[in-house]
């Protein structure tokens, strides 16, 4: 090989060598991720199918590393695929995951399950009352209620109007006692008169219990039975008494809970 040969060869193969270079640099970042306790704690309870504590561990990630995208997909695909499943937060996740990892090996297999957690999601909304026969039922109970409350006003002005009557007697009674007729007056002594017998006491009316309105909550994207019981002021232990059959990781968007009296 001829000199200008050799130096072509040697001329290409060093550029070769600097664009492999430059192109694939390490990701330390990545290996960081995987090495952070919580998220190594996660992998070991996935492993064990704990899901729950996977899921609980792969947040505290999180927490510690906000940016973790490898966190986030752990989720995702917990969310997706496990019990209970989680499309919204499947969603979320997968999302944040290409948004930290624009380079990610797979984004077309990702995008692909986004879209199947949307389509989960507006089944579900589909299996929702539809929304007249919701006002339906709600103007319902409004005007029960109403008639109800109508009710509690007129047994109130009617406890009233006895409750000022039986004073007015009362009064009446003390300011003028009974006499008795003048003949039995001359024919009795001290003795044989006896103190008129008191009037009987008539019982007031109990008053009617006043009617508890009840108090309902729709379930928001993200919400917790823990977020929901601080928003209203509640125990979760109360909260989850007033929708026994409502299981806490398996709640919809527009779901309807009970809120327990304060």
């Amino acid at each position: 090989m001829s000199f200008l040969g050799r130096f072509i060869w040697h001329t290409l193969a060093a550029v070769i060598f600097i664009a492999v270079a430059g192109c694939s640099p390490p990701e330390p970042g990545q290996l960081a991720e995987e090495k952070e306790p919580h998220f190594v704690l996660g992998n070991n309870r996935f492993n064990a199918m704990d899901y729950a504590g996977a899921i609980e561990a792969f947040q505290q990630s999180l927490e510690v590393n906000p940016h973790s995208a490898q966190a986030h997909y752990r989720l995702a695909q917990l969310f997706d695929t496990k019990e209970p499943q989680d499309p919204a937060a499947a969603v979320f996740h997968y999302q944040e995951f290409l948004r930290l990892n624009p380079g990610a090996d797979n984004p077309d297999i990702i995008r692909q399950r986004i879209n199947t957690c949307k389509q989960q999601l507006a089944a579900d909304v589909l299996q929702m009352p539809s929304a007249p026969i919701t006002l339906r039922q709600l103007e319902e109970l409004t005007e029960t209620n109403r008639q109800l409350q109508a009710q509690v006003d007129r047994l109130n002005e009617t406890v009233r109007k006895w409750n000022a009557y039986y004073a007015s007697q009362q009064a009446a009674a003390k300011s003028n006692p009974p006499t008795p007729p003048d003949h039995l007056i001359s024919s009795q002594s001290p003795d044989d008169m006896t103190t008129p017998p008191t009037p009987p006491t008539k019982p007031a009316p109990a008053k009617p219990k006043p009617v508890v309105k009840p108090r309902t909550h729709i379930v928001a994207a993200r919400e917790t039975l823990a977020s929901i019981a601080r928003q209203h002021g509640v125990s979760i232990t109360a909260l989850q008494a007033a929708n026994p059959g409502v299981t806490p990781k398996k709640l919809r968007v527009g779901q309807s809970l009970n809120l327990p009296p304060i």
